[in-house]
């Protein structure tokens, strides 16, 4: 059966110190909205929130507007910027660059479990 939402009218807001992520629900997957102000970084605002240094979720995104710098627990690093579509697997720190607010559609297919203790559990606390 076809399932069709809109951004506008989110399933769930998680709202963070410097933003806000929107989660819609879509069967078994779904969709997340992550809105960042400058100042945003997973590891300050999420990590004590699922009890974790890093991200335990993989990513699969498209960057509306600002950037982001990835960092992965092996000490790689990425910046995502306007435009970019990205893949992101666990294990990473994320924040944002520059003075620009940061808009980036997660179609990863778990954001129900983005800044929640399921990501941490599921790959063990670190």
């Amino acid at each position: 059966m076809t399932e069709v939402k809109n951004l506008a009218e989110a399933d769930e807001r998680r709202d963070f110190a410097h933003g806000h992520f929107d989660v819609l629900d879509l069967g078994d997957m779904s969709f997340g909205v992550a809105t960042y102000e400058p100042g945003w970084r997973w590891s300050e605002e999420v990590g004590p929130l699922v009890g974790s240094d890093s991200c335990g979720l993989p990513h699969a995104g498209y960057v509306a507007s600002g950037r982001m710098r990835i960092r992965m627990d092996d000490g790689e690093e990425a910046e995502v910027g306007p435009g970019d579509v990205f893949v992101c697997p666990p294990g990473h720190d994320a924040w944002i660059v520059g003075d620009e607010e940061f808009v980036a559609y997660d179609f990863g297919g778990r954001a129900a479990d983005y800044a929640t203790g399921a990501a941490a559990r599921s790959r063990g606390s670190r």
